[in-house]
């Protein structure tokens, strides 16, 4: 009786060793593939320069407009409607590239836009989605103050009602894309709760600082926010949430997005030292073949391919409705912890020349550690999955 043969083996691909692209659909490539060659071209020459020179080209907002980036999740005003996979896989390839590019469209589109799209009036969202969208308008999001960060709850921030107006007084600090933006997202306590309020640049009172000598994230733009008795007409509030639901829906957004980003991060430093080590030569051969050397390898491969497994599930998850904060904590934990162990293992690899901006090793490592910071610190999502997993909450 004669049996069928076996399937062909898929052949093993270093930078896919599990073969996720098997995984994706035919759009789901294109958009990953698209944005990879973006990167390739515009981003990952530059990097170093702009990380050296603490400058991100704030034109990189409109080329990123016309590819569909900015708000690519979203649906209608200009937006892509496309699926959160193929967003999460656009994060993982602009983070690839650097991490300060990626937090450009994650502030644009999940936390500024976001905000404006699930929360504003219809006029608010016809008057800055398509402009944002294509990256002709730059938002921010005010949320983090010099005294409150992982306990928003304690913002000083203070809006009041005077007559048919509101009047700011506050200060936000951390704020990406803050001195570049065109309108500002900023969340303020009042009688009713958290409200969040629409503040265009050049608004009488408000007005924005730089914040410099970062050592990380150099090439993005990070600033404070001075409100000075800015006073806004009624129309400048978002109607639709008075809670601090607004703003941590927006966070967890962002936190999808780094997810994927973190992963990306991950596995050009793990590319960045497999090129090296078949390169590098000591003893007469490449130190591609020493044990340690290939041990290391083995274990940054495989914490690339658990964190694009991780993050490729929850946006599966995310496009069936079934994707939970916890859920995302746990992915931005794991994967940005994993990916800062890969790049410091590369470093090692890459001995002295991983320290220099001539490979991206250091560079990612420097802006990883903000990464595992921002958006909810590593502390705080470990105590997010505990209070999951005990039904207890920790911080509260």
């Amino acid at each position: 009786m004669a049996t069928e043969a076996p399937p062909a083996r898929t052949p093993l691909r270093p930078e896919d060793f599990l073969d996720l692209d098997s995984r994706l659909d035919d759009e789901e490539r294109l958009i990953r593939d698209t944005v990879r060659a973006f990167v390739a071209d515009r981003v990952t020459p530059e990097a170093g320069e702009w990380f050296e020179a603490g400058h991100l080209p704030m034109e990189l907002a409109t080329e990123l407009g016309k590819l569909g980036m900015l708000g690519m999740h979203l649906e209608g005003y200009g937006c892509a409607g496309a699926s959160a996979t193929a967003y999460g896989l656009a994060c993982m390839e602009l983070e690839a590239g650097d991490s300060g590019v990626r937090s450009l469209v994650s502030v644009q589109g999940s936390l500024a836009m976001y905000a404006i799209h699930s929360f504003g009036s219809e006029e608010q969202k016809q008057e800055w989605l398509p402009r944002m969208a294509a990256g002709e308008a730059i938002g921010c999001f005010g949320l983090t103050e010099p005294d409150s960060g992982s306990d928003p709850g304690s913002m000083r921030t203070r809006a009041r009602r005077d007559g048919e107006d509101w009047i700011l007084h506050g200060q936000k600090m951390w704020i990406t894309n803050g001195s570049v933006a065109e309108v500002a997202v900023v969340w303020a306590g009042t009688d009713d709760g958290v409200r969040g309020f629409l503040v265009p640049r050049g608004t009488k009172g408000f007005t924005t600082q730089d914040i410099e000598h970062k050592l990380s994230l150099r090439a993005s733009v990070t600033s404070e926010l001075l409100l000075d008795d800015v006073r806004l007409p009624a129309d400048a509030a978002l109607p639709d949430v008075s809670s601090l639901r607004g703003p941590l829906s927006c966070l967890n957004e962002a936190r999808y997005g780094i997810v994927w980003g973190a992963a990306g991060a991950g596995r050009a430093c793990f590319e960045a030292a497999l090129d090296y080590s078949r390169e590098r030569r000591q003893f007469d051969q490449p130190i591609a073949s020493f044990q340690l050397v290939q041990g290391k390898l083995a274990k940054m491969a495989l914490e690339v391919n658990r964190a694009s497994l991780v993050a490729l599930h929850l946006g599966r998850l995310k496009d069936e409705g079934r994707l939970r904060p916890e859920h995302v904590s746990m992915g931005k934990l794991g994967n940005v912890d994993g990916a800062l162990e890969i790049a410091r293992s590369a470093r090692q690899v890459l001995g002295a020349n991983g320290v220099t901006l001539e490979y991206p090793v250091m560079r990612h490592m420097n802006n990883l550690e903000s990464v595992v910071t921002y958006e909810g610190t590593a502390d705080i999502h470990a105590l997010v999955i505990g209070g999951a997993l005990t039904g207890i909450q920790a911080f509260r």
